[in-house]
């Protein structure tokens, strides 16, 4: 706390090969859209025994509301948002943001809301799985609350992004895509654009520092769970990109699940410029049963072919937080 020394709490029964066999067991039970809220409320508590418990009152007496987390290798890819107490998610509590670095945080406040969005990405692809909500993804962000541009499929290239961003600062960069943190060396990791795959060492050729990003989001990708350099690469996305933030999943969700989540996301970040707050948010309305496709105003005005393939998800299936416990908030919270 301010003016006092660290509080630190060591945990002798976290040994590496206990801790490792808890977040794998954990991280299998939330990545299954069929396991029981029994089996994932159970495995998450373990981690919050050792992570979060020893910290639990002072947390409360000092009020605090938002967490930054620096983790080591193993616990960078926990999906920290579904943990618990045993019955309530550490997301209903806090707000969550994980860091490579201390050094790296920017505590000037910028206004997000202000700004716009360049929305990006691709339905179709020559040799990965299609992206069917893509299309519907891209026009409802910009066209609901926020200003901004949308450029789909073949129109999704580096040289594109580069000249709108010459044009217009666009503060936050939504890439609607494949993008993989692959096992191995840093150059297996990519982001696919239209007409070819950027590699992860190769970010830093987006521009996205000059001027700075906002927020980069990756709304489509995967990271090999348990790898150290997937797990390094995953955590280091903002660093490695040029953005203060960056949004990214741990695993692939549906397209489905990850439409409804940016619906939700971008609707609250509107209203919430804390963007690990709206995060947070459109996570507590989804395990809350309060966003569905099934009878979303926006899904259903949509033309029938940009239904097609898309499955739409009740209120219930969402709640799963398979959906929503990827979605990770990586650099500056606000």
């Amino acid at each position: 706390m301010p003016d006092k020394p660290p509080i630190h709490k060591r945990i002798p029964a976290a040994k590496k090969e206990v801790l490792t066999n808890l977040v794998t067991k954990f991280r299998n039970d939330v990545t299954n859209p069929s396991s029981s809220r029994k089996r994932y409320l159970a495995s998450g508590k373990k981690i919050y025994d050792f992570l979060i418990m020893p910290l639990a009152s002072e947390l409360q007496t000092q009020g605090i509301n938002n967490l930054i987390f620096c983790l080591g290798g193993g616990l960078r890819t926990v999906p920290l948002a579904a943990t618990s107490d045993g019955k309530t998610f550490l997301i209903e509590k806090y707000s969550l943001t994980i860091i490579p670095a201390f050094g790296l945080l920017d505590f000037q406040l910028k206004n997000i809301t202000k700004t716009q969005v360049l929305a990006m990405g691709a339905s179709k692809f020559q040799n990965l799985e299609p992206l069917p909500a893509v299309p519907l993804e891209l026009s409802n962000i910009v066209n609901n609350n926020w200003k901004g541009k949308s450029l789909l499929n073949q129109n999704f290239t580096l040289k594109n992004l580069k000249k709108e961003r010459a044009k217009y600062p666009f503060g936050i960069v939504h890439l609607a895509t494949h993008a993989e943190f692959a096992q191995g060396s840093v150059d297996k990791s990519y982001i696919q654009f239209w007409d070819k795959k950027i590699r992860l060492d190769e970010l830093k050729t987006l521009g996205l520092n000059n001027p700075p990003v906002q927020l980069l989001v990756l709304s489509a990708c995967r990271t090999a769970l348990g790898d150290p350099q997937a797990e390094l690469g995953f955590a280091g996305l903002a660093v490695q990109s040029g953005a203060k933030a960056a949004l990214a999943s741990l695993w692939e969700v549906s397209d489905g699940g990850t439409l409804a989540l940016m619906l939700q996301f971008y609707d609250k970040l509107k209203t919430n410029p804390i963007k690990s707050e709206a995060l947070r948010q459109a996570q507590i309305d989804m395990l809350k049963e309060r966003v569905s496709l099934e009878d979303n105003p926006r899904i259903r005005g949509a033309a029938s072919s940009e239904l097609h393939g898309l499955d739409e998800l009740d209120e219930d299936e969402l709640s799963h937080p398979y959906y929503w416990a990827g979605f990770t908030l990586i650099g500056n919270p606000w």
